[in-house]
């Protein structure tokens, strides 16, 4: 079964930068659209960043300029590098097959000084 593991998660100040991954087993997910999603506990899980088999992104408009997605396909691998953080992205990251309910189990981002 396909499973998809998200990883990189963790504390960082204001300003600061992660980069969190996204690896699927079993599976090359070259033919996948990939997405990022983020959920704070007591809202609904919210759309972060899409990525299309052909590298095109798209973003939402709160990271838009902040945050780039991108793939390895030769690696099953989809990337967030997030730059200049702030306390509002602090969420688990979620990454997922678009369009389908194939979810990793979430990553902890949490930025705070």
């Amino acid at each position: 079964q396909v499973q998809l593991v998200e990883s990189g998660g963790g504390l960082v100040q204001p300003g600061g930068s992660l980069r969190l991954s996204c690896t699927a087993s079993e599976i090359i997910i070259s033919t996948w659209p990939m997405r990022w999603y983020r959920q704070v506990p007591g809202k609904e899980r919210e759309f972060v960043a899409h990525i299309g088999i052909d590298g095109q992104a798209i973003y939402s408009d709160s990271v838009r300029g902040r945050f780039t997605i991108s793939r390895d396909n030769a690696k099953s691998t989809v990337y967030l590098n997030m730059n200049n953080l702030n306390p509002e992205d602090t969420a688990v990251y979620y990454c997922n097959r678009a369009r389908y309910d194939l979810w990793g189990q979430g990553t902890q981002v949490t930025v705070s000084s």
